[in-house]
């Protein structure tokens, strides 16, 4: 069995073959037909009675060839699914002697008429062909199964090649992303874009990457939300407005964890936590129904209905019922810091009541919420963005939504007091001098903003990648995101050095 080293200069010699009569990397090529549109019209002539002999320019990578004497099918595969060709050395001579040239994994051009063989396969009968990328790596050696995670996201591009559902799953969310923008503008909200670097950052709790800016000589962040910003748009005067963007958390890797993801936030002014709620119930049917053809989705054990009523809690109720902790009772950080380590509940050092608080949801409350789920009216020391509830002082008019035991959304009616909101940042920011690394930073330039008004509005922040994940049915963030994040490779696990 020849090394990768040995198959590589094997292809190489072919290469320069090639080379020598024509070239194996041409600019442009003629195709006139993509391989599901080819056999479309064929069977669409078959069943009208016409000539079924249509003419096709096909092109696409080879990936399988099967020689038989003086006779040759290939499997062509494009963008939009399989072809076969046959190649027949009576009708193509000297450029059927080529055909040792081509390898697995190749792409090539062929040219001929569609007809269908004793098997009854549609295919295209070869009257000329060309090799117009010569693949220089042949595929892993079970190229049509990968199953090793690591290396199916390490090397998607592989992936791809060989797995059907990861082409699948990178279409549906392509899908999901578009159905989003049309909700949104069947709503006259209008896409916005904001920056990704950042002077301050702001809009959730988590830690940020650090970037410098040469020219300028300071360090930048990258976003970790997309909040503030678009609130100053609501204070420029748009009153719908939302944003697909990527934003960056330097926080850990995991099944639902990706140090960058795509976020959908969304502001309209007049609105608040309730209507916003009404809203999210209609956008995850919409492109339930647009994306997946049904609100009932499987995602492994379980099937996620979206039609059914979603139910509706406050989160002191959850947490009583799931944990039997009243919060109300425990208001001292120590007290409620013995209520974790006896319920087993890791707390860092620096942890403020808040996030000791919300690690105890976590642990006993998100896990257990399947099915879709309002968690109402979150404790104000949590919800530093978010207005007061009119009847509780200590609860903020906030929701999450939860389902298959995560975070699906987060919104809230937006605090829009401009005194009111730099007291919470002050107090954001002591937390932070004293220890808590991921509380809110005091952003000067969005206080002066709200300083000249901003109306009263109802915001929305969705995580793209696990509603692509409730979609598809997909278990891990990895298997939605084409490119996610990567450990390091392990001395002795690179990629082989090939002859060049």
């Amino acid at each position: 069995m020849p090394t990768e080293e040995e198959l590589f200069a094997q292809r190489l010699d072919k290469r320069g073959r090639l080379l020598a009569t024509g070239d194996p990397y041409p600019a442009r090529v003629e195709r006139s037909h993509e391989a599901a549109r080819a056999v479309a019209e064929f069977e669409a002539a078959e069943q009208a009675g016409g000539d079924a002999g249509i003419a096709v320019a096909v092109a696409g990578r080879l990936t399988a060839m099967r020689v038989m004497g003086k006779v040759a099918f290939l499997d062509l595969r494009d963008g939009s699914g399989r072809i076969q060709l046959q190649l027949r050395q009576d009708s193509l001579g000297e450029a059927f002697e080529r055909l040792p040239l081509a390898d697995i994994g190749d792409f090539v051009q062929a040219t001929g008429r569609l007809f269908r063989t004793r098997t009854g396969e549609i295919t295209v009968g070869v009257e000329a062909w060309a090799v117009i990328t010569k693949a220089l790596r042949p595929l892993p050696e079970k190229w049509h199964g990968m199953t090793d995670v690591e290396a199916r996201s390490r090397q998607r591009y592989l992936d791809l090649i060989a797995n059907q559902r990861s082409r699948e799953v990178a279409r549906r969310r392509a899908a999901v992303l578009a159905s989003i923008r049309r909700f949104f503008a069947q709503r006259e909200f209008m896409e916005v874009e904001t920056p990704v670097l950042q002077q301050h950052v702001g809009g959730a709790a988590a830690r940020p990457f650090v970037t410098h800016h040469n020219a300028l000589d300071r360090e930048l962040f990258l976003r970790i939300s997309l909040e503030l910003h678009l609130k100053r748009l609501l204070v420029g005067g748009f009153d719908r407005i939302f944003e697909l963007g990527r934003v960056f958390r330097n926080e850990g890797i995991s099944r639902r964890h990706n140090p960058e993801f795509t976020l959908l936030e969304s502001y309209e002014a007049y609105a608040d936590y309730h209507e916003v709620a009404r809203m999210v119930e209609e956008l995850f049917r919409f492109v339930a129904l647009e994306v997946a053809g049904t609100l009932e989705l499987p995602v492994g054990e379980h099937v996620v209905d979206l039609g059914a009523p979603w139910r509706r809690t406050t989160y002191r109720e959850a947490l009583l019922e799931h944990a039997g902790i009243d919060y109300t009772a425990h208001r001292e950080l120590q007290d409620l810091r013995a209520i974790a380590r006896e319920r087993g509940v890791p707390v860092d050092e620096g942890a403020s009541w808040g996030t000791v608080l919300d690690g105890l949801m976590s642990a006993f409350v998100e896990p257990k919420l399947i099915q879709p789920t309002f968690i109402f009216d979150y404790p104000m020391e949590i919800s530093p963005l978010a207005k007061r509830s009119t009847t509780d002082p200590t609860v903020a008019e906030r929701f999450e939504l939860f389902a298959l035991g995560y975070e699906m959304a987060n919104a809230y009616s937006e605090q829009n007091d401009p005194v009111e909101q730099r007291d919470r940042m002050r107090e954001q920011s002591m937390k932070q001098a004293g220890g808590d690394e991921e509380a809110e930073v005091a952003d000067e330039d969005f206080l002066v903003a709200l300083e000249y008004g901003m109306p009263p509005a109802g915001g929305l922040g969705v995580g793209v990648e696990r509603l692509v994940m409730l979609l598809t049915g997909e278990q891990s963030i990895r298997e939605v995101i084409l490119f996610p994040t990567q450990r390091e490779l392990q001395p002795g696990t690179h990629e082989p050095t090939l002859p060049r």
